[in-house]
């Protein structure tokens, strides 16, 4: 489903070839027939940007962007192939104040970069067709509705009248690049004498088991014969109306959709046959999705098929800032990376941008629920601005038709920080809310998506809006605010839709190839480090807190006697916070639902927010992730007086024979004590056990009661899966600090090939914490991760793009704390 007129069977043609671009003076120009023969004329893409067609051109630096919402932006395309004739056009995205000329007349204003158009003309032969893109600068100034508050974070406040993404907009966020041109496709269409529009398609999984799936649509064809095809079975449509058809086929045997850490991902392709032409519609899935909010009414927890879900994953940026892409392949990369990495939900945030079906395809195939925002975020928007809220209506119409077959669409939310916004300024609760998210989105929610739980805003509940202990939190105790990590239980988080926000240090290659200056020194790396505008510091002071808080080391010390030490350091306190935290979200006994990362990808290479790079590439805290979300889990947690506790998690629908052993190292190497325990491991259940009860006896396990010195520097618990032996998770715990338990760990490493797949195998004589594989031309699955004596581990390789597997791989392995570097060649 494309779009709410698309017609199934019409001949589409994408009209992306031809175009150029012309910037002129706001203003100057205000037909087509003004600009001037001596323009500059840009080759243009589309779908595509000013920014993009410019830094194509080598006309623009995406590191230090120039405004581009200053200057009037002219698209002129000639129709030299069109046959002449009635037919449509098609603009799925204009960004953002657009005149569409067709021949010199005007055809089409549009005022929104979220919504759609089709405009019926009549096409001559040679037409010419013309966009153009007025300076959004100016008109941002002008005064509108008067707002009751004023947001810092976004420049400048005129923003909220107008129909546009933030990105861009935000100082100290993201780079000031702003969205300008035909960002989603263009194309035109000729219907046929006989066309089938207006396809709405919705899917229920009842508690039963049975799936109900209705399809309506209109057809101008006389007593069409038509058949709705899914899984195996067939349903003749019937007339509902005059020119309407509606078929409701129910599936007894229907396999539902899981996100893929508690299941499949199923799908079902769906078929129309009409007058024995098949039409293929896509695939849907059947799921069931609830919120349970707990007997006070305080928690948010999502059940899918009656399941209660433990959702992590991050918040999604842009696949480009530049671009602003749609397609497939520029989401894959991301998306695939975020499955891997153990993430079951993303979420799009109110300052982004709407993203394509495609991207809600490939969600759908992965496995990974959506939480979406629309695009309203932190703004008093105007509240009775009729011709504004229209924009709204159609925005969110549009939206849901084009992902309404989609099950991984989760949470429909009305937006980012708005109640939040209001109410740190002091505002009482009844300013907090306006009609656009508290009446015209609920309203179109429910009448088109009432399978998707709605929520008004992110963050959400409680007796402020920002308060982590009821509803749903944006959640940077840890991390923004500098608590300490006993805070993310202290906190009581319920569910999280934003949290953990840090500078990720890159790989060392991505920082050589994108940005080889010298760390936190440079101006050029400052300026990758976010930041909260007027803020007196930055997420990398936040970062160095934790390096100290964990380690022991003064950061600003550390740096300058030893930059690359300091990097590497970096590079592991984030994914140990985040393991650490998740941890505690994790455990039995935990209120926490869920939690999002703060962000999915950066925007520019460098210490940004971002788990994965700009460039694709995962950054150390991603393996963290990826360790801290696995559906076969154990974890440690401090108890303080009462002990180490472990727990043991299985989010799967199967029973495992697992045993579990945990054992105290001195010196990284001596077991002090040990015990282990085999049981079955109930499906969807999480078992706590005191590591006392396995060893048989009393021992200082967290060094809480210092009767002497400590009798050990770490703790290792690692689950073992009876049927096969395999290791199914591991977890370390420092009672005297990860500072404490840096060891020269000499670890051996060699290369082994199996078929087309190369592998590390690593040995240690005493625990490795931090252990980095750098191979040049592969990514290791897991890396940076902590290395127990005792029993060789093998790690595969993966081949980069453009790598040849028969090649032998070289590269070398370290570790935090020790000097060693073990090189290896295959």
């Amino acid at each position: 489903m494309r779009g709410r007129l698309a017609s199934i069977g019409a001949e589409e043609s994408l009209l992306s070839e031809g175009w150029n671009l012309i910037l002129t003076e706001p203003g100057a120009c205000a037909v087509p027939h003004d600009i001037p023969l001596s323009a500059q004329f840009i080759p243009a893409p589309v779908p595509g940007t000013v920014a993009a067609a410019l830094e194509k051109a080598g006309l623009f630096d995406r590191e230090n962007p120039g405004p581009l919402n200053t200057r009037d932006a002219w698209y002129l395309c000639r129709l030299f192939d069109a046959e002449p004739g009635d037919a449509i056009l098609r603009f799925e995205g204009l960004a953002t104040l657009c005149h569409v000329f067709l021949n010199g007349q005007e055809i089409l204003f549009s005022e929104s970069m979220f919504t759609a158009h089709e405009i019926p003309v009549t096409l001559s032969g040679g037409d010419e067709l013309a966009l153009c893109f007025r300076a959004l600068g100016p008109r941002l100034s002008e005064p509108g509705p008067r707002a009751r508050w004023r947001p810092q974070m976004f420049t400048p406040a005129g923003l909220k009248n107008f129909r546009t993404t933030l990105l861009g907009h935000m100082p100290g966020w993201c780079p000031d690049i702003h969205a300008v041109g035909p960002w989603r496709p263009i194309s035109m269409v000729r219907r046929h004498p006989v066309s089938i529009d207006n396809v709405s398609v919705r899917t229920v999984l009842e508690e039963s088991g049975v799936g109900r799936l209705s399809v309506s649509l209109h057809s101008n064809a006389e007593d069409p014969a038509m058949l709705l095809r899914c899984g195996g079975m067939e349903q003749p449509f019937e007339k509902v109306g005059d020119s309407h058809y509606s078929a409701i086929l129910k599936l007894s045997d229907i396999e539902p959709w899981w996100p893929h850490t508690h299941g499949a991902p199923r799908l079902y392709e769906l078929t129309l046959v009409s007058d024995g032409v098949e039409y293929p519609l896509g695939r849907t899935g059947f799921r069931r999705i609830d919120v349970d909010r707990g007997a006070d009414g305080d928690d948010f927890a999502l059940l899918v098929n009656g399941e209660r879900i433990f959702c992590r994953g991050a918040v999604w940026t842009t696949a480009d800032i530049v671009r602003l892409p749609g397609g497939r392949a520029d989401y894959e990369p991301f998306l695939r990376l975020a499955a891997a990495g153990g993430m079951n939900m993303i979420r799009i945030g109110g300052t982004m941008a709407y993203e394509t079906p495609d991207f809600f395809t490939l969600c759908d195939e992965l496995g990974l629920l959506v939480w979406q925002d629309f695009m309203f975020a932190n703004f008093d928007y105007p509240r009775n601005d009729k011709a504004f809220l229209g924009h709204v209506h159609a925005e969110v119409e549009e939206f849901l038709h084009g992902v309404q077959a989609s099950p991984s669409l989760a949470v429909l939310c009305g937006g980012s920080e708005i109640h939040q916004q209001a109410a740190m300024l002091g505002l009482p609760a009844e300013f907090w809310s306006g009609p656009v998210t508290d009446e015209v989105i609920p309203a179109v929610v429910a009448r088109m998506r009432p399978d998707v739980p709605y929520v008004p805003n992110s963050p959400y509940g409680g007796a402020m809006p920002f308060s982590p202990n009821a509803g749903i939190a944006h959640y940077y105790g840890v991390g923004a605010y500098m608590r300490p990590i006993a805070d993310a239980r202290r906190a009581d988080v319920r569910f999280a839709s934003e949290s953990l926000a840090f500078a990720h240090v890159p790989q060392q290659r991505t920082l050589q190839r994108h940005l080889d200056v010298p760390a936190v020194h440079s101006p050029l790396w400052k300026a990758r480090v976010p930041r909260d505008r007027s803020a007196s510091w930055d997420f990398e002071d936040v970062r160095d807190f934790y390096l100290q808080l964990l380690y022991g080391f003064d950061p600003a010390h550390l740096r300058r006697e030893d930059a690359e030490r300091y990097l590497d350091f970096s590079r592991a306190v984030t994914g140990e916070v985040i393991e650490e935290t998740f941890a505690e979200w994790r455990r039995k006994g935990s209120a926490c639902n869920g939690a999002l990362v703060w962000t999915l990808q950066d925007l520019l290479p460098g210490p940004g927010w971002g788990v994965i790079d700009s460039t694709g590439e995962p950054k150390p805290v991603w393996y963290a992730m990826r360790r801290a979300f696995r559906p076969v889990q154990v974890v440690f947690t401090d108890e303080g007086t009462n002990g180490l506790d472990v727990h043991v998690v299985n989010e799967t629908d199967a029973v495992l024979d697992v045993e579990l052993e945990v054992v105290c190292l001195r010196g990284g190497k001596q077991q002090v004590v040990s015990g282990s325990r085999a049981f079955k491991l109930a499906a969807r259940d999480t078992e706590r056990l005191a590591c006392t009860a396995l060893f048989g006896a009393f021992f200082d396990t967290t060094y809480a009661f210092r009767f002497g010195p400590p009798a050990h520097d770490a703790s290792v618990a690692r689950l073992r899966s009876l049927a096969d032996g395999a290791t199914l998770a591991e977890s370390f715990h420092f009672p005297c600090g990860r500072g404490k338990a840096l060891h020269e760990a000499a670890i051996e490493a060699s290369f082994t090939r199996d078929g087309d797949d190369w592998f590390v195998d690593l040995r240690t004589d005493r625990l490795a914490q931090s252990v980095h594989i750098d191979v040049e031309g592969y990514r290791a699955d897991d890396d940076w991760f902590h290395l127990a004596p005792g029993a060789m581990r093998r790690v595969k390789l993966h081949a980069l793009s453009g790598v040849e597997s028969d090649i032998p791989p070289a590269g070398e392995i370290r570790s935090l704390g020790s000097s060693h570097r073990v090189a290896i060649e295959g």
